[in-house]
């Protein structure tokens, strides 16, 4: 007898229906609003951080300016770069400092110990991290009546031509002492336009600024929140 084997017939494929347009087109959208608030969040994230350094490198500077003062027995300045537009468009370089370079300058003494009217730079100074900028608008001789402007000074020889201009100005005396104790010093996150000498607060960067009070001693007390300085909710101003 002869047996025969039957092979089963196969079971047929089940194909998977794929994706329609409208469903795709769906899930690009879905992906592309995640990605703009993960960008945003990401960029006031690297803001406040930017905010955060600068406010802590300032602090040093000011601690610094005022050991100074005490060891060589001098004024002592603290100073934040101001440069004009014409120098900002002959010289890269000039707006690259603008409201962003701080550094210290000390008095010069006479043989007898008296002050001369040179002043000489301590170090080549700092700038402060990429779009953060010294925010003339909210820092103030006398910060709780939220008035006096920062005085401003200019700097010539013997100081490298590099850094000879004007500057913003915070003094210590010989003992250490602030001489516009109260004085606040205010950076923001923001953008510099071509031909303007005061930064944009940018639309992501709203009311992104840090600082601190000088007190008389020479230290200083940090803000911790934007309506400590005086920021208003949308602000327009640098």
């Amino acid at each position: 007898m002869i047996t025969m084997r039957v092979q089963p017939f196969p079971k047929p494929r089940r194909y998977h229906r794929g994706f329609s347009l409208i469903e795709l087109l769906t899930v690009i959208a879905i992906m592309s609003v995640l990605m703009t608030v993960v960008s945003i969040g990401i960029g006031g994230a690297a803001g406040g951080k930017s905010v955060a350094t600068a406010v802590s490198t300032s602090e040093a500077i000011f601690d610094e300016a005022r050991s100074i003062a005490v060891s060589k027995r001098t004024n002592v300045r603290v100073l934040v770069a101001v440069k004009s537009p014409d120098e900002m468009r002959a010289n890269p370089q000039a707006r690259e400092s603008h409201l962003r370079r701080m550094v210290i300058a000390f008095q010069d003494l006479d043989e007898e110990g008296k002050p001369t009217e040179q002043w000489t730079l301590s170090s080549r100074g700092v700038l402060l991290p990429e779009q953060t900028y010294f925010s003339q608008e909210y820092s103030s001789r006398d910060h709780q009546a939220g008035a006096g402007a920062i005085d401003r000074v200019t700097l010539g020889a013997p100081a490298n031509e590099d850094f000879r201009g004007e500057y913003f100005a915070y003094e210590f005396n010989p003992e250490g002492i602030c001489t516009t104790p109260g004085a606040s010093f205010v950076i923001g996150t923001g953008v510099l336009p071509i031909n303007q000498m005061v930064p944009r607060v940018t639309g992501s960067a709203k009311r992104d600024f840090g600082g601190f009070v000088v007190w008389r001693s020479g230290r200083t007390s940090v803000f911790r929140s934007p309506d400590q300085i005086g920021i208003p909710l949308n602000p327009s101003n640098f």
